[in-house]
């Protein structure tokens, strides 16, 4: 695909903005520099409406077009990072340590600021652009609170696209599909209680650690035994708690984790088979589960 030559000049300057972004991350609805820097930078553009405190901290540009009377389309990049330690090493690592820029929201940031400068350069169209920061991208459901404080409504927005970054695509492509495109993203927390005992002493207590571990492994027979191959569908268990000293088997393990899935039939199907699987395990070693399944984002 070509690029337009002013886009290609932007370059270095998306970049930067970018690396900025990289260094300062900020979490979900706290995100107040980075709202405050996009801002600044879509009243320099010249934007003719700028909006922020939308869905407690998202961001709204509206930019004109020259060519006459025509829809509002909306472009949205999310704006949060992740509470996870960056150990990259690269001179504009996070300053924030327990903060970072994981998933690349720092480059959906920087990439709808180039376009929106871009586009209040040229205005070679009809109707309008929103431009749509969002805040709370990772759980938070920032998008919703854009929506319901109004968003929509306020500026006649008829459609809206976003894209994610993808490292394996070529540089200049992008890939679309019918239908959904993103899984839903569920999290779930098993809590295996038992009783405890002095490690020396197994046969007293009813070992949740082992417990734990027989369901892990039972989970994923969800996926390669009762799963349609066709029907995608991942279960993976990412955390595991459970005691404090080397020698007491704790009273209780809790293990955390994700459910992704593309058809809402193997949704449900692995909420259903994830509670039952979880719960006849611990009742073959003498132990309960006890199972909080959340539902996040659908297929989208």
């Amino acid at each position: 695909m070509p690029v337009i030559n002013r886009v290609a000049e932007m370059q270095d300057q998306v970049a930067e903005w970018r690396r900025h972004l990289h260094e300062n991350p900020e979490l979900l609805y706290d995100v107040h520099y980075t709202s405050a820097f996009v801002a600044e930078k879509l009243k320099a553009f010249g934007c003719d409406v700028v909006e922020s405190g939308i869905g407690k901290t998202g961001v709204v540009g509206i930019i004109k077009g020259s060519q006459g009377d025509g829809p509002v389309i909306g472009f949205r990049a999310d704006m949060d990072a992740l509470p996870i330690l960056e150990t990259s090493g690269v001179p504009w690592a996070s300053k924030t340590p327990g903060k970072a820029h994981s998933c690349g929201h720092d480059g959906h940031t920087a990439m709808l600021l180039g376009a929106a400068q871009y586009l209040s350069e040229t205005r070679n169209f009809k109707g309008s652009v929103a431009v749509i920061f969002q805040p709370a991208e990772e759980g938070g459901a920032g998008a919703l609170a854009m929506i319901e404080d109004g968003m929509m409504d306020k500026f006649s927005i008829k459609e809206v696209y976003g894209m994610h970054n993808a490292p394996a695509l070529p540089v200049g492509s992008f890939s679309i599909r019918k239908g959904g495109i993103m899984a839903a993203a569920d999290t779930f927390e098993i809590t295996i209680s038992g009783r405890g005992s002095h490690a020396a002493q197994p046969h007293l207590s009813i070992d949740p650690v082992l417990t734990a571990s027989h369901v892990v492994i039972a989970l994923q027979s969800v996926v390669s035994r009762e799963t349609d191959p066709l029907k995608s569908l991942v279960v993976t268990v990412a955390s595991i708690h459970g005691g404090q000293a080397s020698n007491v088997i704790p009273a209780f393990v809790t293990l955390a984790g994700t459910v992704r899935t593309l058809l809402p039939e193997t949704r449900d199907f692995a909420e259903k088979r994830l509670k039952e699987v979880a719960e006849a395990t611990a009742i073959a070693h003498g132990a309960t589960a006890k199972v909080v399944y959340n539902r996040g984002y659908p297929v989208t």
